[in-house]
């Protein structure tokens, strides 16, 4: 790197240790932070798809991983690479907005990448192809408006919510059956969702899983689960009608906040403190019965004698219950939560209509379930299966469900999925890029062939010739003038995705072209990159 001089001859700093800092510039660094973007796209685009293969992550501690969800991905991939990084994060962004298609989102961003380096490599200016995306996209996102179908359902009529859940969950490892699980996510967010605000709260959908069973046994419960088993063994495990006192102070005497020291040196003394405890326990356990409640929950834990004693009582009591299980099961039960004994009022108390507690298999393993609640709306979907690798990828594909289910409340209107929306989206900038004068009309050209590696990252996935394939979609779809052409990934016979009932989001679809087309405007106008050489 030159020297500088000031008009005395004398040298200065301008970049302090410059000789060990590594410098990239110009057409360099473009194509040194396309290709770290292409890398990532590049292991997201076999997972793309109802056919897509799933990935095999191993933390440093040793924990494995399988999914395909995008998201999961990127972020258990241990990425070094600043650029690398800007692709996790638009994975995450679109996750946590939309909660499905992040994997398309990536694939797109490498694809856009990959066009944009051809034309730098042709002398255009990284600025103008930037350009020419955003005008691009724009046509894009306005293109599927006028192709989106608007879709009509109600509290009692949830199949179109269904068929598009289904669409999400074919794709990942679960989709044998991914009716079912479509039937659940749905009929959990429609249970929380405030149908006149257009409004759902996820927070108040809790997914449990258990090892053990089979995903079949996956079921929605009308209440809250808690992985917790009654105090006592003898303590009855079948309560109706429940009156649930929710504590959060522990069945103990009090202790003083400050250092203290108790001297005893006699009997009668320890008699008599002996005698104070228990007066204390007997106090508690009578002032729960007093204001009718059938069940306490705690969420401290209370000593044996609390425990003999609220048994000898006939008290059902559940000890240790975190605070936010806690926080549900007030929502669910219409109870308070009660800081102190002395605020206990019969108000406070929350309602349910069953109290069980159910065993699994052979493991002794119990859960609490509080079913039938005064308020319905906190729901517990309840996940079984073989492994827990299979429980946190069931897991993983229910949130992608319900925030698709939550997506269309918001808006319901749909485009048709399997790479249609794309192909229509292509031709609809193809024909705009003529339209435009100067070099733009280059980079509207090359946002068009990106959009169709979407398709044919599906046709690839799924064993069938990609170019040969894309081509036949793209000419009926011209021929016909209909945008639900898509690609035959399940070999079903027709390309028609109306018959084939996959479904996508709008929102969803142009979150996706939106993000992709930021992030790689952001990447084209880096063009000098100092980073500290590595010691």
């Amino acid at each position: 790197m030159a020297l500088a001089f000031d008009e005395f001859g004398r040298p200065f700093v301008i970049i302090r240790e410059q000789e060990q800092k590594t410098r990239l510039r110009g057409l360099d660094a473009q194509k040194s932070n396309i290709s770290a973007g292409k890398a990532v796209a590049r292991i997201l685009r076999t997972s793309l798809g109802p056919k897509g293969m799933d990935k095999m992550l191993q933390s440093p501690d040793g924990e494995v991983t399988i999914t395909n969800d995008g998201a999961t991905i990127l972020e258990q991939m241990d990425v070094d690479n600043q650029i690398a990084k800007l692709m996790v994060e638009l994975s995450r962004s679109q996750d946590y907005e939309i909660g499905d298609g992040t994997t398309g989102v990536v694939v797109m961003a490498g694809a856009l990448l990959e066009q944009a380096e051809r034309l730098l490599e042709r002398g255009i200016h990284p600025i103008r192809i930037a350009e020419g995306y955003e005008m691009a996209s724009r046509i894009a996102v306005e293109h599927l408006e006028q192709i989106a179908n608007k879709f009509e359902f109600s509290a009692t009529n949830i199949e179109p919510l269904v068929q598009t859940c289904m669409t999400t969950l074919s794709s990942k490892i679960v989709n044998r059956c991914k009716r079912s699980l479509a039937e659940i996510a749905v009929n959990a967010v429609v249970a929380v969702a405030d149908l006149e605000r257009r409004d759902v709260n996820l927070e108040l959908i809790k997914v449990e899983g258990k090892v053990g069973g089979k995903l079949e046994d996956t079921e929605l419960i009308k209440g809250i689960i808690v992985d917790k088993d009654m105090s006592h063994p003898q303590m009855p495990k079948h309560i109706e009608d429940a009156k649930i006192a929710i504590l959060t102070c522990p069945f103990e005497p009090p202790k003083p906040k400050t250092k203290h020291k108790v001297d005893i040196d006699t009997v009668e003394k320890f008699q008599n403190l002996r005698e104070q405890e228990q007066k204390y326990f007997d106090d508690m356990v009578q002032k729960c019965k007093d204001v009718g409640a059938t069940l306490v929950i705690c969420q401290w834990g209370f000593d044996d004698e609390a425990n003999h004693l609220l048994m000898h009582r006939n008290l059902p009591a559940v000890r240790w219950v975190g605070g936010v299980e806690l926080e549900l099961i007030a929502i669910a039960t219409g109870g308070r939560i009660v800081p102190r004994f002395q605020e206990l009022t019969p108000e406070k108390l929350g309602k349910a209509g069953l109290v069980r507690e159910k065993s699994f298999g052979t493991t002794k393993d119990r859960m609490i379930y509080i079913e039938h609640c005064a308020n319905s709306r906190a729901v517990t979907i309840f996940i079984r299966g073989g492994n827990k690798m299979m429980i946190e990828e069931t897991k993983r594909s229910i949130h992608d469900a319900l925030c698709v289910a939550r997506n269309l409340i918001r808006n319901n209107c749909i485009v048709y999925g399997g790479g249609a929306a794309e192909i229509s989206c292509s031709l609809a900038v193809e024909a705009a890029a003529d339209r435009h004068p100067g070099v733009e009309q280059y980079a509207i050209r090359a946002f068009a062939d990106a959009l169709d590696s979407i398709p044919m990252a599906l046709a690839e996935n799924s064993g069938l010739q990609p170019i040969e394939t894309l081509s036949a979609v793209k000419s009926q779809q011209i021929k016909d003038n209909n945008p639900w052409c898509g690609i035959d990934c399940n070999d079903v016979g027709t390309n028609d995705m109306r018959e084939q009932n996959v479904f996508e989001t709008l929102i969803g679809k142009q979150q996706q072209i939106l993000l992709a087309t930021q992030v790689v405007k952001m990447i084209l106008k880096i063009d000098d990159v100092i980073s500290p050489s590595d010691y």
